[in-house]
């Protein structure tokens, strides 16, 4: 009997414990609930807060270099069309240079239009810039002897020359064609006379005059111009992408040529 009532007891007492424990814990829930620590509203807030900072950061770093992403494209554009040379693909290689035509005229503008110009960029572009308009437009020429060589180095020069000393001192003006224009004349020939070298040869030859030349020639801010400029460019982006090779030769040529024959009447800012 003594031994029942002591179990009896240790019951109660093991009963009553677990009743405490329980009505301990529900307290301490419900007093977390109504006022958590502060250290889990310090932990939660400094969460918020980083990654509210590392958005930011991600939005900056986008701003800062989209400009510069548009030229890493056009110097791919560029290596790309070098390789379809070495390969002998050259209609590959002339609408690469098209492409890099294209993205060479909008690094700049978004350049501008997210405050994002910086040496970096300037030079990035130029670095592109030699590539794709200097050394791909140059192997277009299929230098098979002495005075083919001597010429597509003649041409690599000018393109170099036109970008080390492209400013004229006065604003919205260069001095001398901008080698852009002159690749997309050769790229756009190239693709219209299906690679007639002697033709190929005499262009280059008239583009390095007007690539050395004194002669002025407006910044070719098409997409921060007129309304009529940015549809060109528009055109321009449908007719690489959609169009066959024949006609966006053509209407590439007929773009670049106006620019060189009319700059001032036709694509100045002021127009």
């Amino acid at each position: 009997m003594c031994f029942e009532h002591y179990l009896t007891s240790l019951n109660i007492f093991i009963d009553l414990q677990k009743y405490k424990s329980t009505v301990s814990c529900l307290s301490l829930g419900k007093m977390w609930m109504m006022s958590p620590p502060s250290g889990i509203l310090q932990y939660t807030k400094k969460l918020f807060l980083s990654e509210q900072a590392g958005r930011v950061q991600a939005l900056e770093f986008v701003r800062k270099n989209a400009a510069n992403s548009i030229s890493m494209a056009n110097l791919i554009m560029g290596l790309s069309s070098v390789l379809c040379s070495l390969n002998e693909q050259y209609h590959y290689a002339c609408w690469l240079l098209l492409i890099g035509f294209l993205l060479d005229l909008a690094d700049g503008a978004v350049a501008r239009q997210l405050n994002a110009c910086s040496a970096l960029g300037a030079k990035l572009d130029d670095f592109a810039d030699f590539t794709s308009f200097g050394l791909a437009t140059a192997l277009l020429l299929q230098a098979h002897g002495i005075l083919d060589g001597l010429l597509a180095i003649v041409y690599v020069l000018a393109v170099f020359t036109r970008l080390c000393f492209f400013s004229s001192g006065i604003p919205f003006m260069y001095r001398g064609l901008p080698c852009p224009y002159a690749s997309s004349v050769l790229a756009a020939t190239y693709l219209l006379i299906g690679g007639n070298l002697v033709v190929m040869r005499i262009v280059a030859m008239v583009m390095i005059l007007f690539m050395v030349d004194q002669g002025f020639y407006p910044h070719d801010k098409v997409l921060e111009s007129q309304l009529w400029k940015k549809l060109v460019y528009a055109a321009g982006v449908l007719m690489v992408l959609f169009s066959a090779f024949s006609t966006a030769s053509l209407y590439y040529l007929i773009w670049s040529v106006s620019y060189i024959l009319f700059p001032a009447t036709l694509w100045s800012n002021k127009v």
